[in-house]
This record gives C-alpha cells, structure tokens and sequence, in this order.
C-alpha cells in the first residue's frame, strides 16, 4: 500500500496553523512528523517531553571551532512546529528533522556553489505579503489572521497549498529556487520524505513553511530522487554542536530583526492559549491587570465596555473576529484615556511580552553554561527577559556574591547586568544593576567557553588576556580595578608586574595621570570587598614620583586644548591622591607649586594649582591674592588673566560667593579693560561664569548689584548719565519691563 503523505503548510510562529495542526493530528494521527528543521535536532527531540521544558525556546546550533558562527531555530507556545513535537512527545510517535543538517549550513561553502541555480525570479521577500495584496489587504498580518487563525478546519492547509502553487509559479514557473542554499534545502526535505516511506512508515505528516509545499509534493518522483542526490553529493562540512536554550517573546518579535518574528507575540500567544467566544474578554482583562500594576485606572466596567467597542469596530470593518487592530484602538480609546503612555505600557508587556522560557537541566550545555545556572540559582537570580533593577548591599554576603558574579560576566563580554547610577560611590557598600536576560548571550558564553569551565576560571583568564593585550597604561590600571570588583585575585600578580613594567618605561606624564586614579580607587578602597591590594604600593608611589618630577615641564608651552586636557588630568591626580594620604599628596603639591612658578606655562593651569594650593593649606592668603592680583595686573593681557581666573575657579564659583574681597578684586580688574580687551576676554569669561551653578551665579550677581563686591576702580570713571538711561531703555524692552 502506497504511503499517505500529507504536508501542513505553515506560517513560522503562527497561532491558526498551530491550533490547525493539533487539530489534524488529532483527527488522523500520523506513524511519524517529518519537521522542516536541522537533522541533528533529532537527538534534541526527546527533550519536549520533559515537563521542566517551557517555550519559548529556541535551538541553538553552532561551529565548535568557531563558536561564533551560530543559529538559532525559535519555537513559541503557538509555533505549529512546537505544536507537532508536543503532540509526538504525548503520543509517542517518533519525530525527525528534515532541512539540511548545520553541519553544512554552518561549513565555509566555496564561491563556485553562491551562483544563481534557477531560471525563476527571486523569492519574495514577504510571500504571505503577496497574497494579501491580491487579496485586497495591504496589511498581510491582518490578512493572515482573517484568513488563518480566526478561522478553524484542517481543510486550510489545501487551500495554503494552493495558494503557495500559484505564487511560485509567478516567481519560479519550474518551482526551482533560484537560491541554491534554498534548493539544496528542498532537496534534502524530499530526501527526508522519501526515507521515511523507505523505512516503513504509512501515514507520514510533513510540517513546513507553506513556501516550501509545492516542491515537496512530487518528493516520490524517480527523477527527482536522482536530481536530488546529485545536488547534496559533496557539500562542505564542520563539526557542530546543539543545544535547547530559553528565547523570549521579545526576541521573537519582527522589530528586532528576526526574519521570521512576528509583530506580538504576546497577543499570539494569547490566540493559542485561549481560543474561543471569550477570546477579547480575556485579553482587555490581561490588560487591565497590567494598567493597575503600572499605576493606571482599569475598572471591571472598562473590560466590558472595552471589549464591546473591538467586537464592534471587527463587525463594522467585515471581520470575522477583532483583531490586534481593533483590540489596540479599543484599549486605547477605553482604557488609555485617548493617551500613548498606557499603551507604551501594554505593548511592552502584553502585546509584545516579557516572557521567557526555560529548559531542563539535563539539556546538553557546555561547562561554562551550567555552572552559570547553578550560580544564578545559588545566588537566587533568576535571568528574565524584563528589565528589572537590582539594588546590592555588599556587606551582605549574598549580594557581594551576586555583584562578584555580574561583573566576572562583563569581563567575558556578558552583560546581563549593566551597572547604573545609584546610590553607589566609590568606595561604598551599595550598587545599583539593570538586569536583563538575552538569548543571545548564550552564543557569548560558549564563546568564552574555551577560557575555562566555570565563571570565575573563565573571568579570570579573559581578564589576564585583556591585560596582556593592553595598549595603555590606563587600561592596564582599569584591568586592576575590574579584577578587584569581580575578585578575581589569582591575575592580581601578574597585571601589577605589567603596569609596574609599562610605567618604569613610560615617560609621558599625562599617560602616567590619566592612568592613576583607578589605581589609587583600587588601593584605597581594596577593603571593601575585603580584597588585598597591598601588593599595589609601590607600582603607585613609583608613579607618582615620576608624575611630581615631571609635571611641571609636562605644562611648559601647552595651547588651549592641551592645557584644558592637562587641567582635566591635575584634577583626577588631585583628587585621586586625596584618598591615599598626605605622604603622596605633599609630593604632589611640590610640584603644583613648581608650576606656580614656572615661565611659559599655560595661564589657566597656573590658576588651577593656585587654587588646589590654596585649598590644601600651601598657600597663605596674602600668596594666594597676590598672585591674583599679579593675574589681573595691567602688565598681564587681558586673556591671559581671564584664563588663569578659569583655571582659579575650576568651574565652581563658590569662591566668589564667599570670598569679597576676590569678588571685588576681579569686579575691579573687568572695570579697568579697555573695549577691545574687554572683547577678547568675554568668550573665555562667558565659558567660565556658564560652568556655575544658576545659584552661585544669582548670589555673585546679587552681591556685585548690592556692593558687596564693590569696584575699587570704578570712581575713577564719570559716567554719562544719557548713555546709562539709554542702555537701561534697551534693557527694560528686552526683558519686557514698565520704562
């Protein structure tokens, strides 16, 4: 007796073909389901039975050379394909994968085989796009759900047949692919089919894409069977592995660049989940829910009122049931008050979904994948695909745990948690986590997989190649302040000989600043973590000699953009040394006051070492006014004082709030300019006074108008009083003032 082979043409991830798929099984089940997927997913199969296995979920294959080189096969609750495996699993008939295996799909293929093999156009690249365009709808997801999932009965899967005939034979009128990838594809499904009848099986199910159904159907032919294995003979191939890995509907969706997303996934999973008259009743009571969690108004009468309004709008537009559509301009109608915001909130949430999937544990991982899971159980931190912050205390145990594991994942490049301002500082026990849950992230610890078998051992070697690799001395220093956050002490050692090493070779003082303060962080707060970072010592106190002996030469004949730079690393310098004590420090002052007093150095960092002296106590008062007042003496030009006033203040003015008598000095140095210096020196000025706060700014301004700061050297001037009350008219118009 022939073999009754029946092929269900499907849309990927699609609720109607899914709940058409149980239905024909149901109705005439088959010896064996034939799966349009990689063939090494057959050994894979038996894990769907598993009842620790929840969708979405995706197969994830990758080159075991290069890891990198990686596909994914998503499955959802609502996937037909997931349908068909589940079903198997229950009834316990057998399932085989018959696309192409990844050993060749994933293998280095030769330019020769890239030409086009048919005589056909190319595939559309939105096939169901297309019969929804002949079918009057310029909206194919729209046309599908009239068309596919509202609707019930097997007998569809004839119709998609059909429908899938006529379309390729407008594009391939011999229904060869002109893609040879996709024709060796097809190829090697007929190969499947044929096996399956070889090997005995009667009642034989094929689930594929619709697009592929026309080639499948004379799968039995003679000819084609010889075509067929001509065309597979010789491909390439690699070594490849396969696993089971959680996805998530977010990652299902079409917005994030998944071929074949969809737009919601959670509303489809909705339509598989709960198909029926009370469909939309559901759905606007899921939303209701969702509004209260976020803080919205949604009433009982709002569901009902709500779900009158999308059956009505589906009745008024000819539809056989309310789509997304109608659900979407209801929600926003009823229970959006007419506003975005709440729908923002249903569309993250509900219509897309933050769902995630889970797989058993006896599913084939590589090492550094399961001794993730058995740390994220440890340490109770369960990935999910939401974003949700996570606030650690580190003098708990637990939480210094939980923060030792997220950053030993960002060295190897894993970032399910993203550090983010919070309360933290440097030095104390809190930081504040985004954490978030991506599939693709999988691919990243089997990348780092060959660095070693646990998180810590795999950290520890990536960071020790990172500092190996480091081109600069500040990214060695920050190697030091990565290894300290993630504990990962046992490359401690050897980084310190390498910065120790770079920095008795390097001479550029700037490199040597900009590379001290995540040192200095590292030594001085090692005992948060209880970390020792003794051992660090010496490398900075060398440091800081080579920086005190050559910060004053390194100032010498600096333009504006050099001396702002240099400005921004004596800052970092000044402040990191606050944290070690007054033995580096004092060194570090000496040579401020060198560059005091250096010639040719830049005004603006004369200015800024004034200040840091004079805040540090090196600098008596009277020193400190007059080398101000020798800044805005008539002998120094206009900019330069100007310069070295924004180097003084250093982008506060809190100084000039309370210190009257700088006030006054500098109000009285603006007096004495000429026009011209007066324009040369307001850009630099206008840029000084713009880094203030808008309230030092009042209270200097309130204290010049008050004479608090009075101008010593304004009663030299007579003013013109028709000049003054012309200038005070323009002033009143501009501000819109009674004159």
């Amino acid at each position: 007796m022939p073999a009754d082979v029946r092929l269900y043409g499907i849309r990927h991830h699609g609720p109607g073909s899914a709940l058409a798929i149980r239905r024909a099984l149901n109705a005439e089940p088959p010896d064996v389901v034939l799966i349009e997927g990689p063939r090494e997913a057959d050994g894979l199969a038996f894990l769907v039975a598993d009842p620790t296995m929840r969708p979405p979920v995706t197969m994830l294959g990758y080159a075991i050379d290069h890891p990198d080189n990686a596909v994914f096969h998503p499955f959802a609750s609502f996937s037909p394909e997931w349908v068909a495996l589940r079903w198997a699993a229950d009834a316990e008939v057998p399932v085989r994968f018959i696309d192409l295996a990844l050993a060749n799909t994933l293998a280095a293929w030769p330019d020769q085989v890239q030409p086009s093999l048919g005589d056909g156009l190319e595939r559309p690249s939105d096939p169901l796009g297309e019969l929804a365009l002949a079918a009057g709808y310029d909206d194919a997801e729209r046309w599908w759900e009239d068309v596919v999932e509202h609707r019930h009965g097997t007998s569809l899967f004839a119709a998609i047949g059909e429908a899938m005939t006529v379309l390729r034979q407008a594009y391939q009128p011999d229904l060869v692919p002109t893609d040879p990838m996709e024709r060796r594809r097809e190829a090697q499904m007929r190969v499947g089919i044929r096996t399956a009848i070889k090997d005995g099986f009667e009642r034989i199910v094929v689930v594929c894409g619709a697009w592929h159904v026309p080639a499948l159907v004379d799968a039995t032919n003679t000819k084609q069977a010889r075509s067929d294995t001509a065309l597979l003979r010789g491909m390439p191939k690699t070594k490849v592995a396969i696993t089971w890995v959680p996805w998530t509907h977010r990652r299902l969706a079409s917005a994030t660049g998944y071929g074949a997303g969809v737009t919601s996934p959670g509303w489809y999973h909705h339509l598989f989940s709960h198909p029926g008259h009370d469909t939309i009743a559901r759905w606007f009571t899921e939303a209701a829910r969702v509004l209260r969690a976020g803080d919205y108004g949604a009433s009982a009468a709002d569901v009902v009122e709500a779900t009158r309004l999308a059956t009505s709008l589906a009745a008024l537009r000819g539809r056989p049931l309310a789509g997304l559509v109608e659900v979407n301009d209801a929600a926003q109608a009823v229970l959006g008050d007419g506003t975005d915001t709440p729908m923002r909130l249903l569309s993250n949430d509900l219509i897309v979904g933050t769902l995630i999937g889970r797989v058993p544990d006896r599913t084939p991982m590589v090492p550094l994948s399961r001794n993730l899971a058995l740390e994220q159980k440890r340490l109770r931190l369960k990935p999910e695909a939401a974003s949700r912050a996570l606030e650690l205390d580190l003098r708990k145990p637990l939480d210094l745990s939980r923060s030792r594991l997220l950053h030993r994942l960002a060295v190897l490049g894993v970032p399910w948690g993203r550090e983010v301002d919070g309360r933290r500082t440097v030095g104390t026990f809190r930081e504040t986590w985004q954490l978030q849950w991506e599939p693709e992230l999988e691919v990243r610890l089997i990348e780092s997989s060959a660095l070693g078998t646990t998180v810590e051992s795999a950290a520890a070697a990536a960071l020790a190649q990172q500092a190996a690799g480091a081109p600069s001395l500040t990214e060695l220093t920050a190697a030091v302040e990565r290894c300290l956050l993630a504990d990962l002490s046992s490359t401690l050692p050897g980084i310190v000989q390498l910065i120790a090493d770079r920095a008795a070779l390097d001479l550029d003082v700037a490199r040597l600043m900009e590379a001290l303060p995540p040192l200095s962080r590292t030594v001085r707060y090692g005992d948060v973590r209880g970390t020792d970072a003794t051992a660090l010592g010496s490398v900075l106190h060398g440091m800081v000699v080579r920086i005190a002996a050559g910060l004053a030469p390194a100032c010498i004949s600096l333009d504006d953009d050099s001396a702002a730079a240099m400005a921004v690393h004596i800052n970092d310098t000044q402040a990191a040394l606050s944290l070690l004590g007054a033995d580096l420090l004092a060194a570090f002052h000496l040579s401020l006051a060198e560059v005091v007093e250096r010639e040719l150095v830049h005004s603006s960092l004369q200015g800024r070492a004034t200040r840091l002296l004079a805040d540090a106590g090196r600098l008596a008062n009277d020193d400190v006014a007059k080398r101000v007042s020798r800044a805005l003496s008539r002998g120094t030009p206009a900019p330069d004082g100007a310069a070295f006033i924004e180097g003084f203040l250093g982008g506060s003015g809190t100084v000039l709030v309370h210190d009257a008598d700088l006030l006054a000095m500098l109000d009285g140095w603006l007096a004495t300019l000429d026009s011209s210096s007066f324009i040369d020196t307001l850009p630099l000025l206008r840029r000084t006074f713009g880094t203030f706060e808008t309230a030092e700014r009042r209270q200097i301004g309130e204290r010049v108008r008050t004479g608090q700061a009075p101008a010593a050297a304004l009663g030299t001037y007579m003013l013109d009083p028709e000049r003054v009350a012309a200038g005070l008219d323009t002033i009143a118009q501009l501000l819109g003032a009674p004159r």
